[in-house]
């Protein structure tokens, strides 16, 4: 009895010690299956991530590259803009020297008329200034002494190759007849230009003085002479080649 009531705890005591051997040969093979996948996995990952390593270098070399080329090529810009807006103001300059632009700035306005007829003095029915047209000449020398940059007289502007001269009964300036009261507007200092012109011995008594002139001078903040109305021909001159 003793026998065979024993078999069936040797038997179960077998199954429980087989149980437990297929248990530790499953843990045991997983742990080792386990173990293979994530060191492939982490070999894997780790090739992937030198691929995207150098695929993130050599992006960023090529945006480091666009980013020299956009710097040069807005300092290169910077630079023709810089260079177009010095040209500019040189053309501009060159436009006021040559009076062919409006300009507006401080100045004076001079106003010259012939003597007012008396009893003693009724006059000849002829136009003192005009006759003396000179006058205007020298008066336009001292303005332009006195570093006046504009200068008009009667509306039109003095440029380099203004005239003035008697036709007829009128005094001409740039082929337009002109007639007194001559008012003459020069842009610049205005302390300046006044001095010169009321100098001792100078054009402003010489006219009042010697020729009974009315002269009338007066400071202006500022002040507007309008551009040459007329064309601009060179008939002999041409631009010289710098070759030659």
């Amino acid at each position: 009895m003793k026998n065979k009531g024993g078999i069936p705890v040797i038997g179960v005591l077998a199954l429980l010690i087989g149980l437990l051997i297929s248990v530790q040969i499953g843990t045991a093979e997983s742990s080792d299956v386990g173990g293979l996948i994530p060191v492939a996995k982490a070999a894997g990952l780790e090739q992937e991530l030198k691929e995207l390593r150098a695929e993130k270098e050599t992006i960023m070399q090529e945006y480091l590259d666009l980013e020299a080329r956009l710097k040069e090529i807005e300092e290169q810009n910077s630079s023709e803009d810089a260079l177009m807006q010095s040209m500019g103001g040189e053309i501009e300059k060159y436009k006021m020297s040559a009076g062919i632009v409006d300009v507006k700035g401080p100045g004076v306005i001079v106003t010259v008329d012939d003597p007012i007829p008396t009893e003693e003095n009724p006059g000849d029915g002829y136009s003192t200034i005009m006759l003396r047209y000179d006058l205007l000449l020298s008066l336009v020398n001292k303005l332009k002494d006195a570093g006046a940059e504009a200068i008009s007289i009667n509306g039109q502007r003095i440029i380099t190759s203004t005239e003035i001269s008697l036709a007829g009964d009128n005094v001409n300036i740039n082929a337009v007849p002109t007639a007194p009261p001559y008012t003459i507007k020069a842009i610049g200092n205005p302390d300046t230009i006044e001095s010169t012109l009321t100098i001792r011995y100078g054009i402003v008594e010489t006219m009042r003085n010697n020729y009974a002139l009315r002269v009338d001078i007066s400071q202006e903040k500022e002040l507007t002479i309008s551009r040459y109305s007329g064309v601009i021909k060179f008939r002999y001159a041409v631009l010289a080649d710098d070759d030659e």
